[in-house]
């Protein structure tokens, strides 16, 4: 298979101590898969050609080696076709001939390790919830106590606490229990947040000899790892965008590349609605990340609208429409901006003050941890508003 290495990517030499020879391996594996896309012949390319150039490997374990023990652990699985079907451990004459892929294990890893690349210092919940600051009847217990007020229900009565409130105030003698003895364990509201997570895939995302998307698509994985293991009532829908916006699911993120595309921002903008309309949360945004202008519709007829040259005042007016209507239906859109060009930080300043949104002027480098900062934030100021 022909070497493909995208130009801006480069590998060091990393002395681990106290790894074994195959997690050694494992950890320039499950970075050369994310950048393959999940490309298992292409990753392990790279790797015989990162193991000629700094030795990673011995006569006591070679990298044929360690494909066995990712077989053998789960990691990968091989398949074989017979036309169109899959069939089994061999081919029809007995030798093996498959393809392999990476398993479901593996995938769930791979998002997993983006989590903890970017949010490493993140602590997990045990709860799995999202706080409101309010307190009052909720299902969210505080460790504080407060009053009996009319209206609580009777399970969130201390008994403990009442009745040590009864002896202080009516003595020993004679028991006697009243309203104004009862004590309640505060609570607090919890709260679910619905997201939308937009991420250009138009040819620009991998221009001039940067690779953009992979910290975009590892970004995505870290926020779908967060979101089902930190706070899984809170959901996270991801679309891709480029001529057209369509739905992914979240196990398909190792996968994702890019196109020859345009950029049709209305569209994934018309779809991210479309997908927060149908959640019953209150609560809904959109993050948008790109790297380049609107310069892509869909007309009613079917045919695509194309302008790269500069920006397109027809396309420029459709986006800002998109961008009230949001604004209209409560649901604010956070852009990060990959490009620095500043006619296009133009645009997305009035496209943010049409929305009421927020915007970030951003590089690759610290995008995820803004993007989960501004996360958190988002989910405060909302859920108290």
């Amino acid at each position: 298979m022909a070497m493909n290495i995208r130009k801006g990517f480069r590998f060091s030499t990393y002395n681990a101590p106290e790894q074994s020879p195959f997690e050694k391996l494992f950890e320039i594996f499950q970075e050369l898969i994310t950048h393959t896309s999940g490309d298992f012949d292409e990753a392990i390319d790279w790797l015989r050609e990162l193991d000629k150039e700094y030795e990673l490997t011995d006569d006591s374990y070679t990298i044929d080696d360690f494909i066995e023990d990712l077989k053998s652990k789960g990691y990968i699985r091989e398949e074989f076709e017979d036309g169109g079907g899959e069939m089994g451990e061999e081919g029809q004459d007995g030798n093996p001939s498959g393809t392999m892929s990476i398993t479901a294990k593996m995938e769930r890893l791979i998002r997993k390790r983006a989590l903890d690349q970017i949010f490493g210092k993140l602590k997990r919940s045990g709860s799995g919830n999202h706080k409101t600051g309010k307190s009052g009847r909720g299902d969210e217990h505080t460790g504080e106590f407060r009053e009996y007020r009319y209206g609580d229900s009777l399970e969130r009565i201390s008994m403990t606490e009442s009745i040590k409130n009864a002896q202080i105030n009516h003595g020993l003698d004679g028991f006697s229990l009243d309203e104004g003895d009862l004590v309640v364990e505060d609570t607090e509201f919890k709260a679910q947040m619905s997201t939308v997570l937009m991420i250009d895939i138009s040819h620009s995302m991998i221009l001039y000899g940067e690779d953009r998307i992979t910290p975009a698509k590892k970004v995505a994985m870290a926020l779908a790892e967060l979101i089902t293991t930190r706070y899984p009532k809170d959901t996270l829908d991801i679309l891709v965008f480029g001529n057209d916006a369509w739905p992914i699911p979240i196990k398909d993120l190792p996968y994702l590349k890019v196109g020859p595309y345009h950029t049709n921002t209305v569209a994934g903008l018309q779809l991210a609605m479309d997908m927060l309309r149908r959640k019953r949360n209150t609560n809904k945004q959109i993050f948008m990340i790109t790297d380049g202008k609107p310069s892509c519709l869909r007309l009613p007829s079917g045919e695509y609208y194309k302008n790269s040259v500069g920006l397109d005042d027809y396309i420029v007016e459709k986006c800002y429409a998109m961008a009230q209507q949001a604004r209209k239906l409560h649901i604010p859109i956070t852009t990060f901006m990959i490009a620095q060009d500043p006619y296009l930080k133009q645009f997305i300043r009035h496209f943010t003050k049409a929305n009421k949104g927020k915007a970030f002027y951003t590089g690759l480098k610290g995008l995820g941890e803004m993007i989960f900062e501004d996360y958190e934030q988002n989910r405060r100021k909302r859920l108290k508003g």
